[in-house]
C-alpha cells in the first residue's frame, strides 16, 4: 500500500508541475507555432469588434498588435503570423485556460476573483457599471428596477453585479442573461427587458449606433468602478513582462493618446459615430502610473 500510495503521490506532483510548466510556456508555444492567437470580440464597440468589412477592429486591437510588435522583437521573429479567434463573454476564460487564445483582446474586467483564474495585463481602460434604459421608461436609479425584468450578457461581472444588487436591496428583479451586448440591448429594445446593464462605454458606444440615439438613456449612479486589462494566462512570468513592457512603453511615450484619440475622439466604424469620450480622471492616473491591479479601490 505504502508504495502504491507513494507512486500516486509522485504522479500527482509529475502532473501538477506539468501543467504548471505549459501555463509559463507561452512564448515557447509562440515560437514553436510561429503563430500567435488573439482572441476577439464581435461587437464590443470602439474595443474590439466587426467593422462593415468584417475585420476585426477596435482599440483593444491595436494596443494588442503594438504587443505583438514586442513579442516579434523578443522572440527574434519577425514573421510571426497571427491567428484571430473570435470569443464571448461566457467562453473568454476557459479559451484561454485551455491554451486556445494566447492573448484576449477586448473589454474584459479585471478584478480579483478572474485573476484567480488568469492573469492581466496593465489596465487599459476605467469604466463603470450603470444600465440603459428607454427615456419613456422614465428609469433613473436601480430602485425604480423594481419587480422588472432586466438583462445583462452572460459571462460578465455586470450580470453578477446586478444579481448581489437585487438580492441586497431586494428589488425582485427578474434577470436574464443573453449572450452577447448585441442581443442584450436588442433585448431591451423590443421591450423583453426594460434595462441593460452594462460597461458605461459599452452603453454609450451602443447607444450612438442604434437606430435612434434621442430615445435612450444611461443611469447617471455608478454601480461599480471597472478596469479593463488584457488576458493572458495564470502565473506566466516571463510572458506577462514582454505583455506590460509592451503597453507600458505605449503610455511613457505618449503613444497611448494617438490610439485612444482614434478610437474615442473621432469618427468610428461601421457607421462613422463619434463617441466623443475623453480619457478620464482614473485612467489618466493608470497611464502616469501603470497598474494591473483588480482592485476598484486603486481606480478611485
Amino acid at each position: 500500500m505504502r508504495r502504491v500510495s507513494g507512486l500516486i503521490v509522485a504522479l500527482f506532483i509529475a502532473g501538477a508541475m506539468s501543467g504548471t510548466a505549459s501555463a509559463q510556456d507561452t512564448l515557447k508555444k509562440i515560437k514553436d507555432s510561429g503563430t500567435i492567437t488573439l482572441g476577439h470580440r464581435d461587437t464590443s464597440i470602439p474595443f474590439s469588434y466587426y467593422d462593415d468589412k468584417q475585420q476585426v477592429v477596435g482599440y483593444a486591437m491595436d494596443i494588442c498588435m503594438k504587443v505583438v510588435d514586442a513579442i516579434k522583437a523578443n522572440l527574434k521573429m519577425p514573421k510571426l503570423d497571427v491567428k484571430l479567434n473570435p470569443v464571448t463573454s461566457a467562453t473568454r476564460i476557459p479559451l484561454m485556460a485551455n491554451g486556445t487564445i494566447d492573448l484576449e483582446c477586448g473589454s474584459t474586467t479585471n478584478n480579483l476573483e478572474r485573476q484567480k483564474q488568469v492573469w492581466f495585463a496593465t489596465t487599459h481602460f476605467v469604466t463603470a457599471n450603470r444600465f440603459v434604459s428607454k427615456k419613456s421608461s422614465n428609469l433613473k436609479t436601480v430602485d425604480d428596477l423594481k419587480g422588472k425584468t432586466v438583462v445583462s450578457t452572460s459571462g460578465t461581472t455586470n450580470i453578477k453585479n446586478a444579481t448581489e444588487i437585487n438580492v441586497e436591496k431586494k428589488l425582485g428583479m427578474n434577470i436574464i442573461a443573453a449572450k452577447d451586448h448585441a442581443e442584450s440591448f436588442l433585448t431591451v429594445e423590443s421591450g423583453r427587458a426594460v434595462a441593460f446593464f452594462m460597461d458605461d462605454i459599452l452603453l454609450y458606444s451602443l447607444v450612438a449606433n442604434s437606430r435612434n440615439p434621442s430615445e435612450w438613456v444611461i443611469s447617471a449612479d455608478a454601480l461599480t468602478v471597472e478596469p479593463y486589462g488584457i488576458m493572458m494566462r495564470k502565473d506566466d512570468v516571463e510572458f506577462k513582462k514582454v505583455v506590460n513592457g509592451a503597453i507600458n512603453a505605449l503610455y511613457k511615450s505618449g503613444e497611448i493618446n494617438k490610439i485612444y484619440g482614434k478610437w474615442f475622439l473621432k469618427p468610428v466604424p461601421p457607421k462613422g459615430v463619434n463617441l466623443n469620450v475623453p480619457m478620464s480622471a482614473p485612467f489618466k492616473k493608470v497611464v502616469a502610473k501603470p497598474t494591473d491591479s483588480g482592485d476598484p479601490k486603486d481606480y478611485q
